[in-house]
């Protein structure tokens, strides 16, 4: 299960590093303080999904998994 969490987590850290070293377009006039925002909703949801794992490594399903991913991306915007 380390292992499992360990690649996802390495999985994560180099999408988010790929996608910005290939966005190099010049930032938006408006409203560039919801950029960030905006743009960290969708990276929360995809890394809180590949965390919804119970105590024995099979994935979360129905209200557990909605509350997980309910409070992981509350803890993920703090």
């Amino acid at each position: 299960m380390k292992k499992f969490l360990s690649l996802v987590a390495l999985g994560a850290c180099l999408t988010f590093g790929a996608a910005q070293a290939q966005d190099k377009a010049p930032a938006p006039a408006v409203a560039p303080a919801a950029a960030p925002a905006a743009a960290a909703a969708p990276a929360a949801g995809a890394t809180c999904d590949a965390k919804a794992i119970d105590k024995n490594g099979k994935p979360l399903a129905g209200a557990a998994k909605n509350s997980f991913i309910k409070k992981c991306e509350k803890d993920a915007k703090a």
